[in-house]
């Protein structure tokens, strides 16, 4: 097997490469598909997951996502990258049922043994979803890529969207953040195996169990923590909910070390300072909150957890820790105290 290390022939790492939302946004604002009233959940809501009426009672979910590698081993790297794809469906409330590979590759330089390794771990994660891979489409890039297309069922009825927030409810993370200040400390040797053997095991766990909390508990709006940190993701969930929210820094949950990382600077990503900056438009931040802690809840994160908002009587159910509150106020700002 090649030894180079695959993060090094990246720009970005994982979710962090994502193109920065507040220059996307705009972009995907200004299309104007044709209405179809069999689209339950389009591209006008930045849901996770796209959802598609079959018939009263059943509906396709569908998602597509990969990245670059956020981690130099290729097994580790298949498998954070397919619970990744699989997290959006998760997200919606859905059951996983077929995937795609998705892979930009440098055949020639790196051989086809790690090649092999990504797909296997991919695959591996799909079989623990139950998910069957059934293809998939390759194509030559000095960059490696390598994602899943993934198709899931789900009963509108009980569908999770990120439009749906309440006042009142609770905000529930169901997984911890600093994934990706981790591997950015990690690329320039400050983070050491154990740090980096904990976010690999962050990342690459199913959100199934919590996606079924969340229905259970009645949950009245999901999405998960990705590329666009924390922030963005619950600024998409309130703006979408024409709601506020309040976020208790002191209550997120941090991988070990990852605040550390973040406050000397080790692991602070282009795309993490990204977030923050596009957040200042509609954050406020208590005095009393360290520059550690906001760029924790801004982290580029690759595979996160769910954000859950529900009744906070519904919240114990959760497998996840309570950050935060939608409150009443102007649509999709967020106050972290």
């Amino acid at each position: 097997m090649a030894t180079v290390a695959l993060t090094s022939l990246a720009h970005g790492a994982g979710c962090g490469c994502k193109l920065p939302a507040a220059e996307l946004l705009p972009i995907v604002a200004a299309l104007d598909p044709p209405a179809d009233e069999r689209l339950l959940v389009g591209s006008a809501t930045a849901d996770d997951a796209a959802v598609f009426e079959l018939a009263p009672g059943v509906a396709l979910v569908q998602t597509v996502d990969f990245f670059t590698p956020i981690v130099d081993d290729p097994y580790d790297f298949g498998r954070i990258a397919a619970a990744n794809a699989l997290s959006d469906i998760y997200a919606m409330g859905g059951t996983p049922i077929t995937a795609l590979n998705l892979v930009a590759f440098p055949l020639e330089r790196l051989g086809g043994e790690m090649l092999t390794e990504i797909l296997r771990g991919g695959l591996d994660i799909a079989v623990a979803a139950g998910c069957t891979v059934v293809g998939g489409h390759s194509i030559d890039d000095p960059e490696p890529k390598y994602g899943m297309a993934v198709t899931g069922t789900l009963d509108p009825q009980r569908m999770l969207t990120n439009d749906r927030a309440q006042p009142g409810d609770a905000l529930v993370l169901t997984g911890p953040l600093g994934a990706g200040a981790i591997a950015t400390a990690r690329k320039h040797g400050c983070a050491g195996d154990a740090m980096l053997a904990a976010a690999v095991a962050a990342m690459s766990e199913l959100n199934a169990s919590a996606s079924a909390a969340a229905l259970r508990a009645g949950a009245h709006a999901a999405t998960d923590v990705t590329g666009f940190g924390l922030l963005g993701h619950l600024h998409s969930m309130a703006r979408q909910s024409g709601v506020a929210a309040e976020l208790e820094a002191a209550a997120l949950p941090a991988l070990p070390g990852a605040v550390e990382l973040l406050g000397s600077g080790a692991g602070v990503s282009g795309g993490t300072r990204r977030n923050l900056e596009y957040a200042a438009q509609w954050t406020r931040f208590g005095a009393e909150v360290p520059e550690a802690l906001r760029l924790l809840a801004a982290d580029a994160t690759t595979s996160g957890g769910l954000l859950v908002a529900l009744a906070p009587d519904g919240a114990a159910e959760l497998p996840g820790t309570v950050v935060g509150r939608i409150v009443d106020g102007d649509a999709g700002s967020v106050h972290v105290g």
